[in-house]
């Protein structure tokens, strides 16, 4: 019997230093909402970086819960990913 494929899920971070102590979850949904999510990141060019197990945990989180503890070294990973690519070049 073939596995049914799992659908897509997507989980938005927002870290704001003046005003936040940790990364927060911000938007996260599966399938359709996931996509949507996904989207309207690149419409506003906030850039995406596919973390399946990273998503599996964000995704038990409430929304405008801060992200535990145990999962700071993998969104630092990623917030320095984001900082590289929106530096400016000069």
């Amino acid at each position: 019997m073939a596995d049914k494929p799992q659908q897509r899920r997507a989980v938005a971070l927002r870290y704001d230093p003046a005003r936040d102590t940790a990364p927060k979850v911000v938007a996260k949904g599966k399938g359709r909402t996931a996509d949507q999510i996904i989207a309207l990141a690149r419409k506003n060019a906030v850039p995406v970086r596919p973390d399946p197990a990273l998503v599996q945990v964000l995704s038990r989180l409430n929304l405008d819960q801060d992200i535990p503890p145990e999962v700071y070294r993998a969104v630092a990973a990623i917030l320095a990913f984001l900082y590289r690519v929106n530096r400016p070049v000069g």
